[in-house]
């Protein structure tokens, strides 16, 4: 995935806490579709990329408080 190398966010996004709670969000649904085909190991890999992407959120909510 290309980085421009600007850890801020872009004008009119939800920047980075948003960010990653959307994408533990989406992932949930992908999970979801996935747990109803029954591909196990797909639902494992998203549920890693949702807790990463929860964590995330919580460490950039704490950091900024």
């Amino acid at each position: 995935m290309p980085r421009n190398g600007s850890r801020g966010s872009n004008s009119g996004d939800g920047g980075p806490v948003e960010a990653a709670g959307y994408v533990a969000e989406v992932v949930g649904d992908l999970i979801r579709i996935a747990d109803v085909h029954h591909l196990e190991v797909l639902c494992y890999l998203l549920d890693m990329a949702r807790m990463e992407a929860t964590e995330i959120g919580r460490r950039l909510r704490v950091r900024n408080e």
